[in-house]
């Protein structure tokens, strides 16, 4: 379990953002943020008040790492790549998630550790990671400032034979009462682009494999344009599927050939295949995972039962 509660015993009064900071070597921002979530506790009871003192038994409850020996891609001083699996999550979404990314990361390089962006927990493939504050800052910014190029692989829902973009807006959803969708298009939406081309077909599964090209990061982006153009990613939960189906996925409660038959895969078919950036120098990282053959997780045409609107 990743987040654990463990006791300490302070032999003197000590302001606890002070004892926090020795403890762990964190920050002082980074104390304060532990204090402000009340994970610090004395006789069973949160302290949040960054000025408080305390002296004797206490409880903390906080990070710490239990990886699975996840090694990652490409490594550096600054920063880290790994190669995520679909259905591991980047961050623990609760104190109680047992695994996720984090641990991988933190493990290897410490506290400061920490992601600089989103991949969705069922989609696989390039993750990049900052090893301290600083790299953090510099790759967090360069994601906002679109300087870092991304590139997906997908395999889709029927024949794609031509390149082709789609440049939909794309709004959060605030009504979970008629579809699942987390976003939708929608023309008072943010700004939305993406560049897709075909690399191959495949007439048994009826199904093309594209390469895509984010140039906004908004969420769920691909998933949605894709959807929006009626070549839903097979295998997606939420998009291109029944609003009974995906709500039975969201509750966990979805057996995997019901999610086969319904979806078309046994998993979400996208894929991070590449990131291209400079830190210092020019880096172009590929990933090494053969998603071409991940068709297998893809079912026939004949077997799945598409319920999305065509």
């Amino acid at each position: 379990m990743p987040f654990v509660k463990e006791k300490f015993y302070v032999p003197q009064t000590t302001p606890a953002f002070l004892f926090i900071m020795r403890t762990f070597n964190f920050t002082q921002g980074g104390a304060q943020r532990l204090l402000a979530k009340g994970r610090l506790l004395v006789n069973g009871k949160s302290i949040y008040n960054n000025g408080e003192s305390i002296e004797g038994d206490i409880e903390i409850v906080y990070f710490k790492p239990s990886p699975m020996g996840e090694k990652a891609l490409f490594h550096n001083k600054d920063f880290m790549i790994f190669e995520k699996a679909s259905g591991t999550l980047v961050h623990p979404n609760t104190m109680a998630t047992p695994y996720s990314m984090l641990d991988e990361i933190r493990s290897l390089a410490g506290d400061h550790a920490n992601a600089v962006h989103r991949i969705d927990m069922e989609t696989s493939g390039l993750l990049l990671a900052s090893k301290h504050k600083n790299s953090e800052r510099f790759l967090k910014g360069s994601f906002e400032k679109k300087l870092i190029k991304k590139s997906y692989l997908a395999w889709v829902d029927g024949r794609v034979n031509t390149a082709f973009s789609v440049e939909e807006p794309i709004k959060i959803n605030n009504d979970y009462s008629l579809t699942k969708h987390k976003v939708f298009i929608a023309q008072e939406g943010k700004p939305s682009h993406t560049d897709f081309e075909p690399i191959a077909y495949d007439s048994h599964l009826d199904a093309t494999l594209l390469i895509c090209y984010p140039h906004t990061g908004r969420t769920h982006q691909i998933r949605i344009h894709l959807f929006h153009v009626k070549h839903p990613i097979l295998g997606d939960p939420i998009y291109g599927t029944s609003f009974a189906s995906a709500n039975a996925y969201l509750e966990d409660i979805l057996s995997a050939k019901e999610r086969r038959i319904a979806t078309g895969a046994d998993r979400l078919m996208l894929h991070a295949q590449t990131l291209e950036f400079t830190y210092r120098q020019h880096f172009f990282i590929e990933s090494k995972v053969d998603f071409i053959q991940k068709k297998a997780l893809i079912c026939s045409k004949e077997e799945r039962v598409f319920n999305q609107v065509k």
